[in-house]
């Protein structure tokens, strides 16, 4: 199953509350991002399908294997870039919503020049 942005977000939204709390419930993930829950029902169930996520019987939530490999890769994409855009002189806020959009476009060659030039300035 090819992952759209919209699932990267969802996968990257458990991985970050998954840090903040004990357990993830798509309540939560609905809270966080501001959707409602039947988009995120939905879409919980796609990545269920898709081998990302799994649930148990009380409904919390669970990144898979292959869940957490995407959810490291677009974390860290995002981390990377916002904090190059802030060491470029952008505000927190307009850095954190920039690399949240460009996190799932930019090409790994792209992002992996960008992060190896900023590692060395």
């Amino acid at each position: 199953m090819g992952l759209q942005e919209s699932g990267e977000m969802y996968i990257e939204s458990i991985f970050v509350l998954s840090k903040q709390k004990p357990s993830v419930r798509s309540i939560d993930i609905a809270e966080y991002l501001g959707y409602s829950k039947p988009s995120v029902s939905r879409a919980i169930g796609i990545l269920k399908n898709g081998g990302y996520v799994e649930a148990d019987e009380k409904g919390y939530l669970k990144l898979t294997e292959l869940g957490i490999s995407v959810a490291k890769k677009t974390y860290e994409r995002h981390t990377v870039l916002k904090n190059c855009f802030i060491a470029l002189g952008v505000s927190n806020e307009t850095a954190d919503e920039d690399a949240c959009k460009i996190e799932h476009v930019i090409s790994d060659e792209t992002f992996l020049a960008i992060k190896k030039y900023f590692e060395h300035k």
